[in-house]
């Protein structure tokens, strides 16, 4: 049996259900060329001088590597002109992108990471491209969209994905009733339906997290590996294995695929911060896939999807994964965690 590709999956979506219109529609397969043409790109590496640092910081106050801008770019170049959008926001600006007047605007926002895990790029590992998107409020199609659109909680997200650029290139999609996989056939230019209904697996002892930052973590945290640690002489009465790529999808995407937990948690070197990682370009989206996949996503009390953002930037505490080992981490904190 041949395998749907991308845009077949899509429009028997739309045709089926009548769940997915077809201004989305439309929007999700500019974002996956796009990420086909940065999957392009990285593969180049040395040889199309994309590696390496540029020296400076972006707003998050990180030194930006030369991918970061050039998918940055990409991202923006593809989606500006389709119609499909009313303004973009990405992880590399400090400002949202408003669509150019001479371009027609959509009802959608598009919330993106264009190089997820760029410490990973001149090392050869896996790196990424988070999105989400967002419904424009109705009251901004008449004025100019502003910061306050995009800040909807995660509940609100009508899709979101990634793309991983790994020893394949996967592309892993939602729109609120299921994951779907994709992989990039590069002979043919397709992206293919490879994992038609993707679930956690659950019973799979493993988390992700960066153990060198252990000492300043909140004492439920620490307790919590502490006792993971401990195998089955411990506590929790089972061994762990223990995963960590520096790149939050490729974390993800074997969660995913084989089951576990991701931590990335409050870290007392900056106790004035809720945490590193970002709401809206990194935690959101996740948290959608993590959730339609049967896991769930908190802060670290409670579920990620329900904060209200307060800015484009925002940082939180992110725990992710197998439902059942995230509410263990909740109750290792504060209490019961997942609602």
């Amino acid at each position: 049996m041949q395998r749907a590709t991308l845009s077949r999956f899509l429009i028997e979506q739309q045709r089926e259900g009548n769940d997915l219109p077809p201004q989305l529609r439309l929007l999700i397969e500019v974002v996956a060329r796009a990420c086909k043409a940065i999957s392009y790109t990285i593969n180049k590496g040395e040889l199309g001088g994309v590696l390496g640092s540029l020296g400076q910081e972006n707003v998050q106050g990180e030194v930006q590597k030369k991918l970061d801008v050039i998918a940055n770019d990409i991202l923006l170049d593809a989606n500006e002109w389709g119609g499909n959008l009313a303004a973009l926001a990405s992880e590399e600006m400090e400002a949202l992108h408003p669509i150019p007047n001479r371009y027609p605007k959509g009802e959608y926002l598009l919330v993106y990471d264009p190089i997820d895990g760029s410490s990973n790029i001149d090392v050869n590992l896996s790196v990424g491209t988070i999105f989400s998107v967002l419904k424009a409020p109705e009251e901004a199609s008449g004025r100019d969209v502003t910061e306050a659109d995009f800040l909807q909680p995660g509940r609100q997200q009508v899709a979101a994905g990634y793309a991983i650029y790994g020893p394949q290139t996967t592309l892993v999609l939602t729109f609120g009733k299921g994951v779907f996989g994709f992989t990039l056939d590069r002979e043919v230019g397709s992206w293919v339906l490879t994992q038609p209904n993707i679930t956690i697996p659950v019973g799979h002892p493993e988390f992700a997290v960066n153990m060198s930052n252990q000492r300043h973590w909140a004492p439920g945290v620490q307790r919590y590996i502490a006792d993971c640690l401990a195998g089955k002489d411990g506590p929790r009465g089972q061994d762990f294995n223990m995963r960590w790529t520096g790149s939050m999808v490729a974390d993800i995407q074997r969660i995913l695929t084989r089951g576990g937990i991701f931590l990335y948690p409050w870290d007392a070197r900056e106790p004035e911060r809720a945490g590193k990682l970002r709401l809206m370009y990194e935690a959101n989206p996740l948290g959608m896939l993590i959730e339609q996949a049967g896991g769930a996503a908190i802060d670290g009390t409670g579920r990620i999807l329900n904060i209200e953002p307060t800015s484009l930037h925002q940082r939180i505490a992110v725990v992710m994964g197998c439902r059942d080992e995230v509410a263990s981490v909740g109750r290792y904190m504060t209490g019961p965690a997942v609602s």
